[in-house]
């Protein structure tokens, strides 16, 4: 192929989630995106004949038309994605099932996300800091699903609905020089010491957090991977998020969250004023005056409970909406009884407060119980309120719903 001067324009490094967590794989596609099935042969001979013959005679059989009739293209090209991406020069990606949650950059237009990755079309290192700190890591954890036994970044609930920090310049820069800084140190060492692995590296690391002692090996990838300047790099970038958000780093875990739902609840709300922090402000901008889809801010409980799951791109994760109980609220045979009197609390103004309120309602009940009952433990609550908090508590993973009501998780 190298006879052909512009070969390489057509020439994908294709990149999927076990090039993150395991060993980096070299993989190279022949990439005719925007070429007609003329164009491509012209504009690079050597390789149409490659797909030619290795790839037509498989995709003349393809179930699926639009694979038969454009065989010369690659899988489904993911043209949001590709539109997404137009004049950034690297993109956000992480492995979309994975043990350790670890965001990286790919550049572009080498790079071609497979659709084990979740693609993120961000090219700031502001960005990717924010999504590596211990605030987004929980967010991730208790929205995302699992596979087995492996968390998995959803689109729809891990990503659209986070709300990133209303950071200062001078905030954004620290947390933009820790992000490179994170990603350049995971590649130096990987690439000084093949072999090495994200899911190596970020096990030693636990055990560090952890004070756990290291094995022979673990001690090993710890002085390949220079895993306690990784430690530091997290631990500084983890201080300025909070920093950013406004909020002490010895929050607990669950304080993340409610926080953070808080907030999110604040920016849907700032959204409906007509107050819209986008990410990225010109191409978001173009697509709101196009159809309207520039918002990416959605509430972590408002979709319609008849909405259907969503997908989107092939190289992008798959975007599952949280719904809405059919039946809450609604009086059951099956509950738990309430007591005729409850000592009524202060209903708090706080969101956050308010969640918390309800959760320790919801775990002194003992049982099944309805908005209708918890609102009874308040003074100046409403159901509907009460309800979507404890919709937020179930998609969170701290309540479950049942057909009577909802319960403690």
């Amino acid at each position: 192929m190298a006879s052909q001067p512009d070969a390489e324009i057509f020439l994908r490094h294709y990149v999927a989630g076990s090039d993150i967590t395991r060993e980096p794989q070299a993989r190279w596609v022949i990439d005719f995106f925007g070429l007609d099935e003329k164009a491509a042969q012209a504009r690079f001979p050597e390789g149409f004949q490659i797909i030619l013959n290795r790839v037509k005679p498989e995709r003349d059989h393809n179930k699926r038309d639009v694979r038969r009739r454009n065989w010369w293209l690659f899988g489904e090209n993911a043209p949001k994605l590709r539109s997404a991406c137009n004049g950034l020069q690297r993109f956000i990606a992480t492995s979309e099932v994975a043990k350790h949650r670890v965001f990286v950059f790919y550049n572009l237009p080498e790079c071609l996300a497979d659709g084990s990755l979740a693609a993120i079309a961000l090219e700031d290192a502001y960005f990717i800091g924010v999504l590596s700190s211990r605030v987004h890591e929980r967010w991730a954890l208790s929205t995302g699903g699992t596979l087995e036994d492996r968390p998995r970044y959803q689109n729809g609930p891990c990503f659209l609905p986070f709300p990133f920090p209303a950071a200062t310049d001078a905030e954004k820069q620290k947390i933009r020089e820790l992000g490179e800084a994170l990603d350049a140190h995971r590649k130096k060492q990987q690439a000084a010491h093949p072999g090495l692995t994200i899911t190596g590296i970020y096990n030693v690391l636990e055990k560090l957090r952890s004070g756990e002692e290291l094995t022979a090996k673990e001690k090993k990838i710890h002085d390949d991977g220079l895993v306690s300047v990784l430690k530091k790099i997290h631990d500084d970038l983890d201080a300025a998020v909070f920093d950013a958000y406004g909020w002490p780093a010895t929050l607990t875990d669950d304080e993340i969250l409610e926080r953070l739902v808080a907030l999110n609840h604040e920016r849907a709300a700032e959204e409906k004023r007509g107050l819209i922090r986008w990410l990225r402000p010109e191409f978001q901008n173009q697509l709101q005056n196009k159809d309207g889809a520039g918002d990416v801010q959605q509430t972590i409980d408002a979709d319609d409970p008849d909405d259907d799951e969503t997908e989107g791109d092939a190289d992008t994760a798959v975007a599952r909406k949280p719904k809405r109980g059919r039946g809450a609220g609604k009086k059951s045979a099956g509950k738990a009884p309430t007591p005729a009197k409850v000592a009524k609390h202060p209903w708090p103004k706080d969101l956050a407060e308010q969640t918390r309120a309800v959760r320790g309602a919801l775990a002194a009940s003992g049982g099944i119980v309805t908005a209708a009952d918890l609102v009874r433990h308040f003074k100046n609550a409403k159901a509907p309120r009460v309800e979507e908090i404890l919709d937020t508590l179930v998609a969170l993973g701290h309540a479950r719903r049942t057909d009577s009501g909802y319960a403690s998780a």
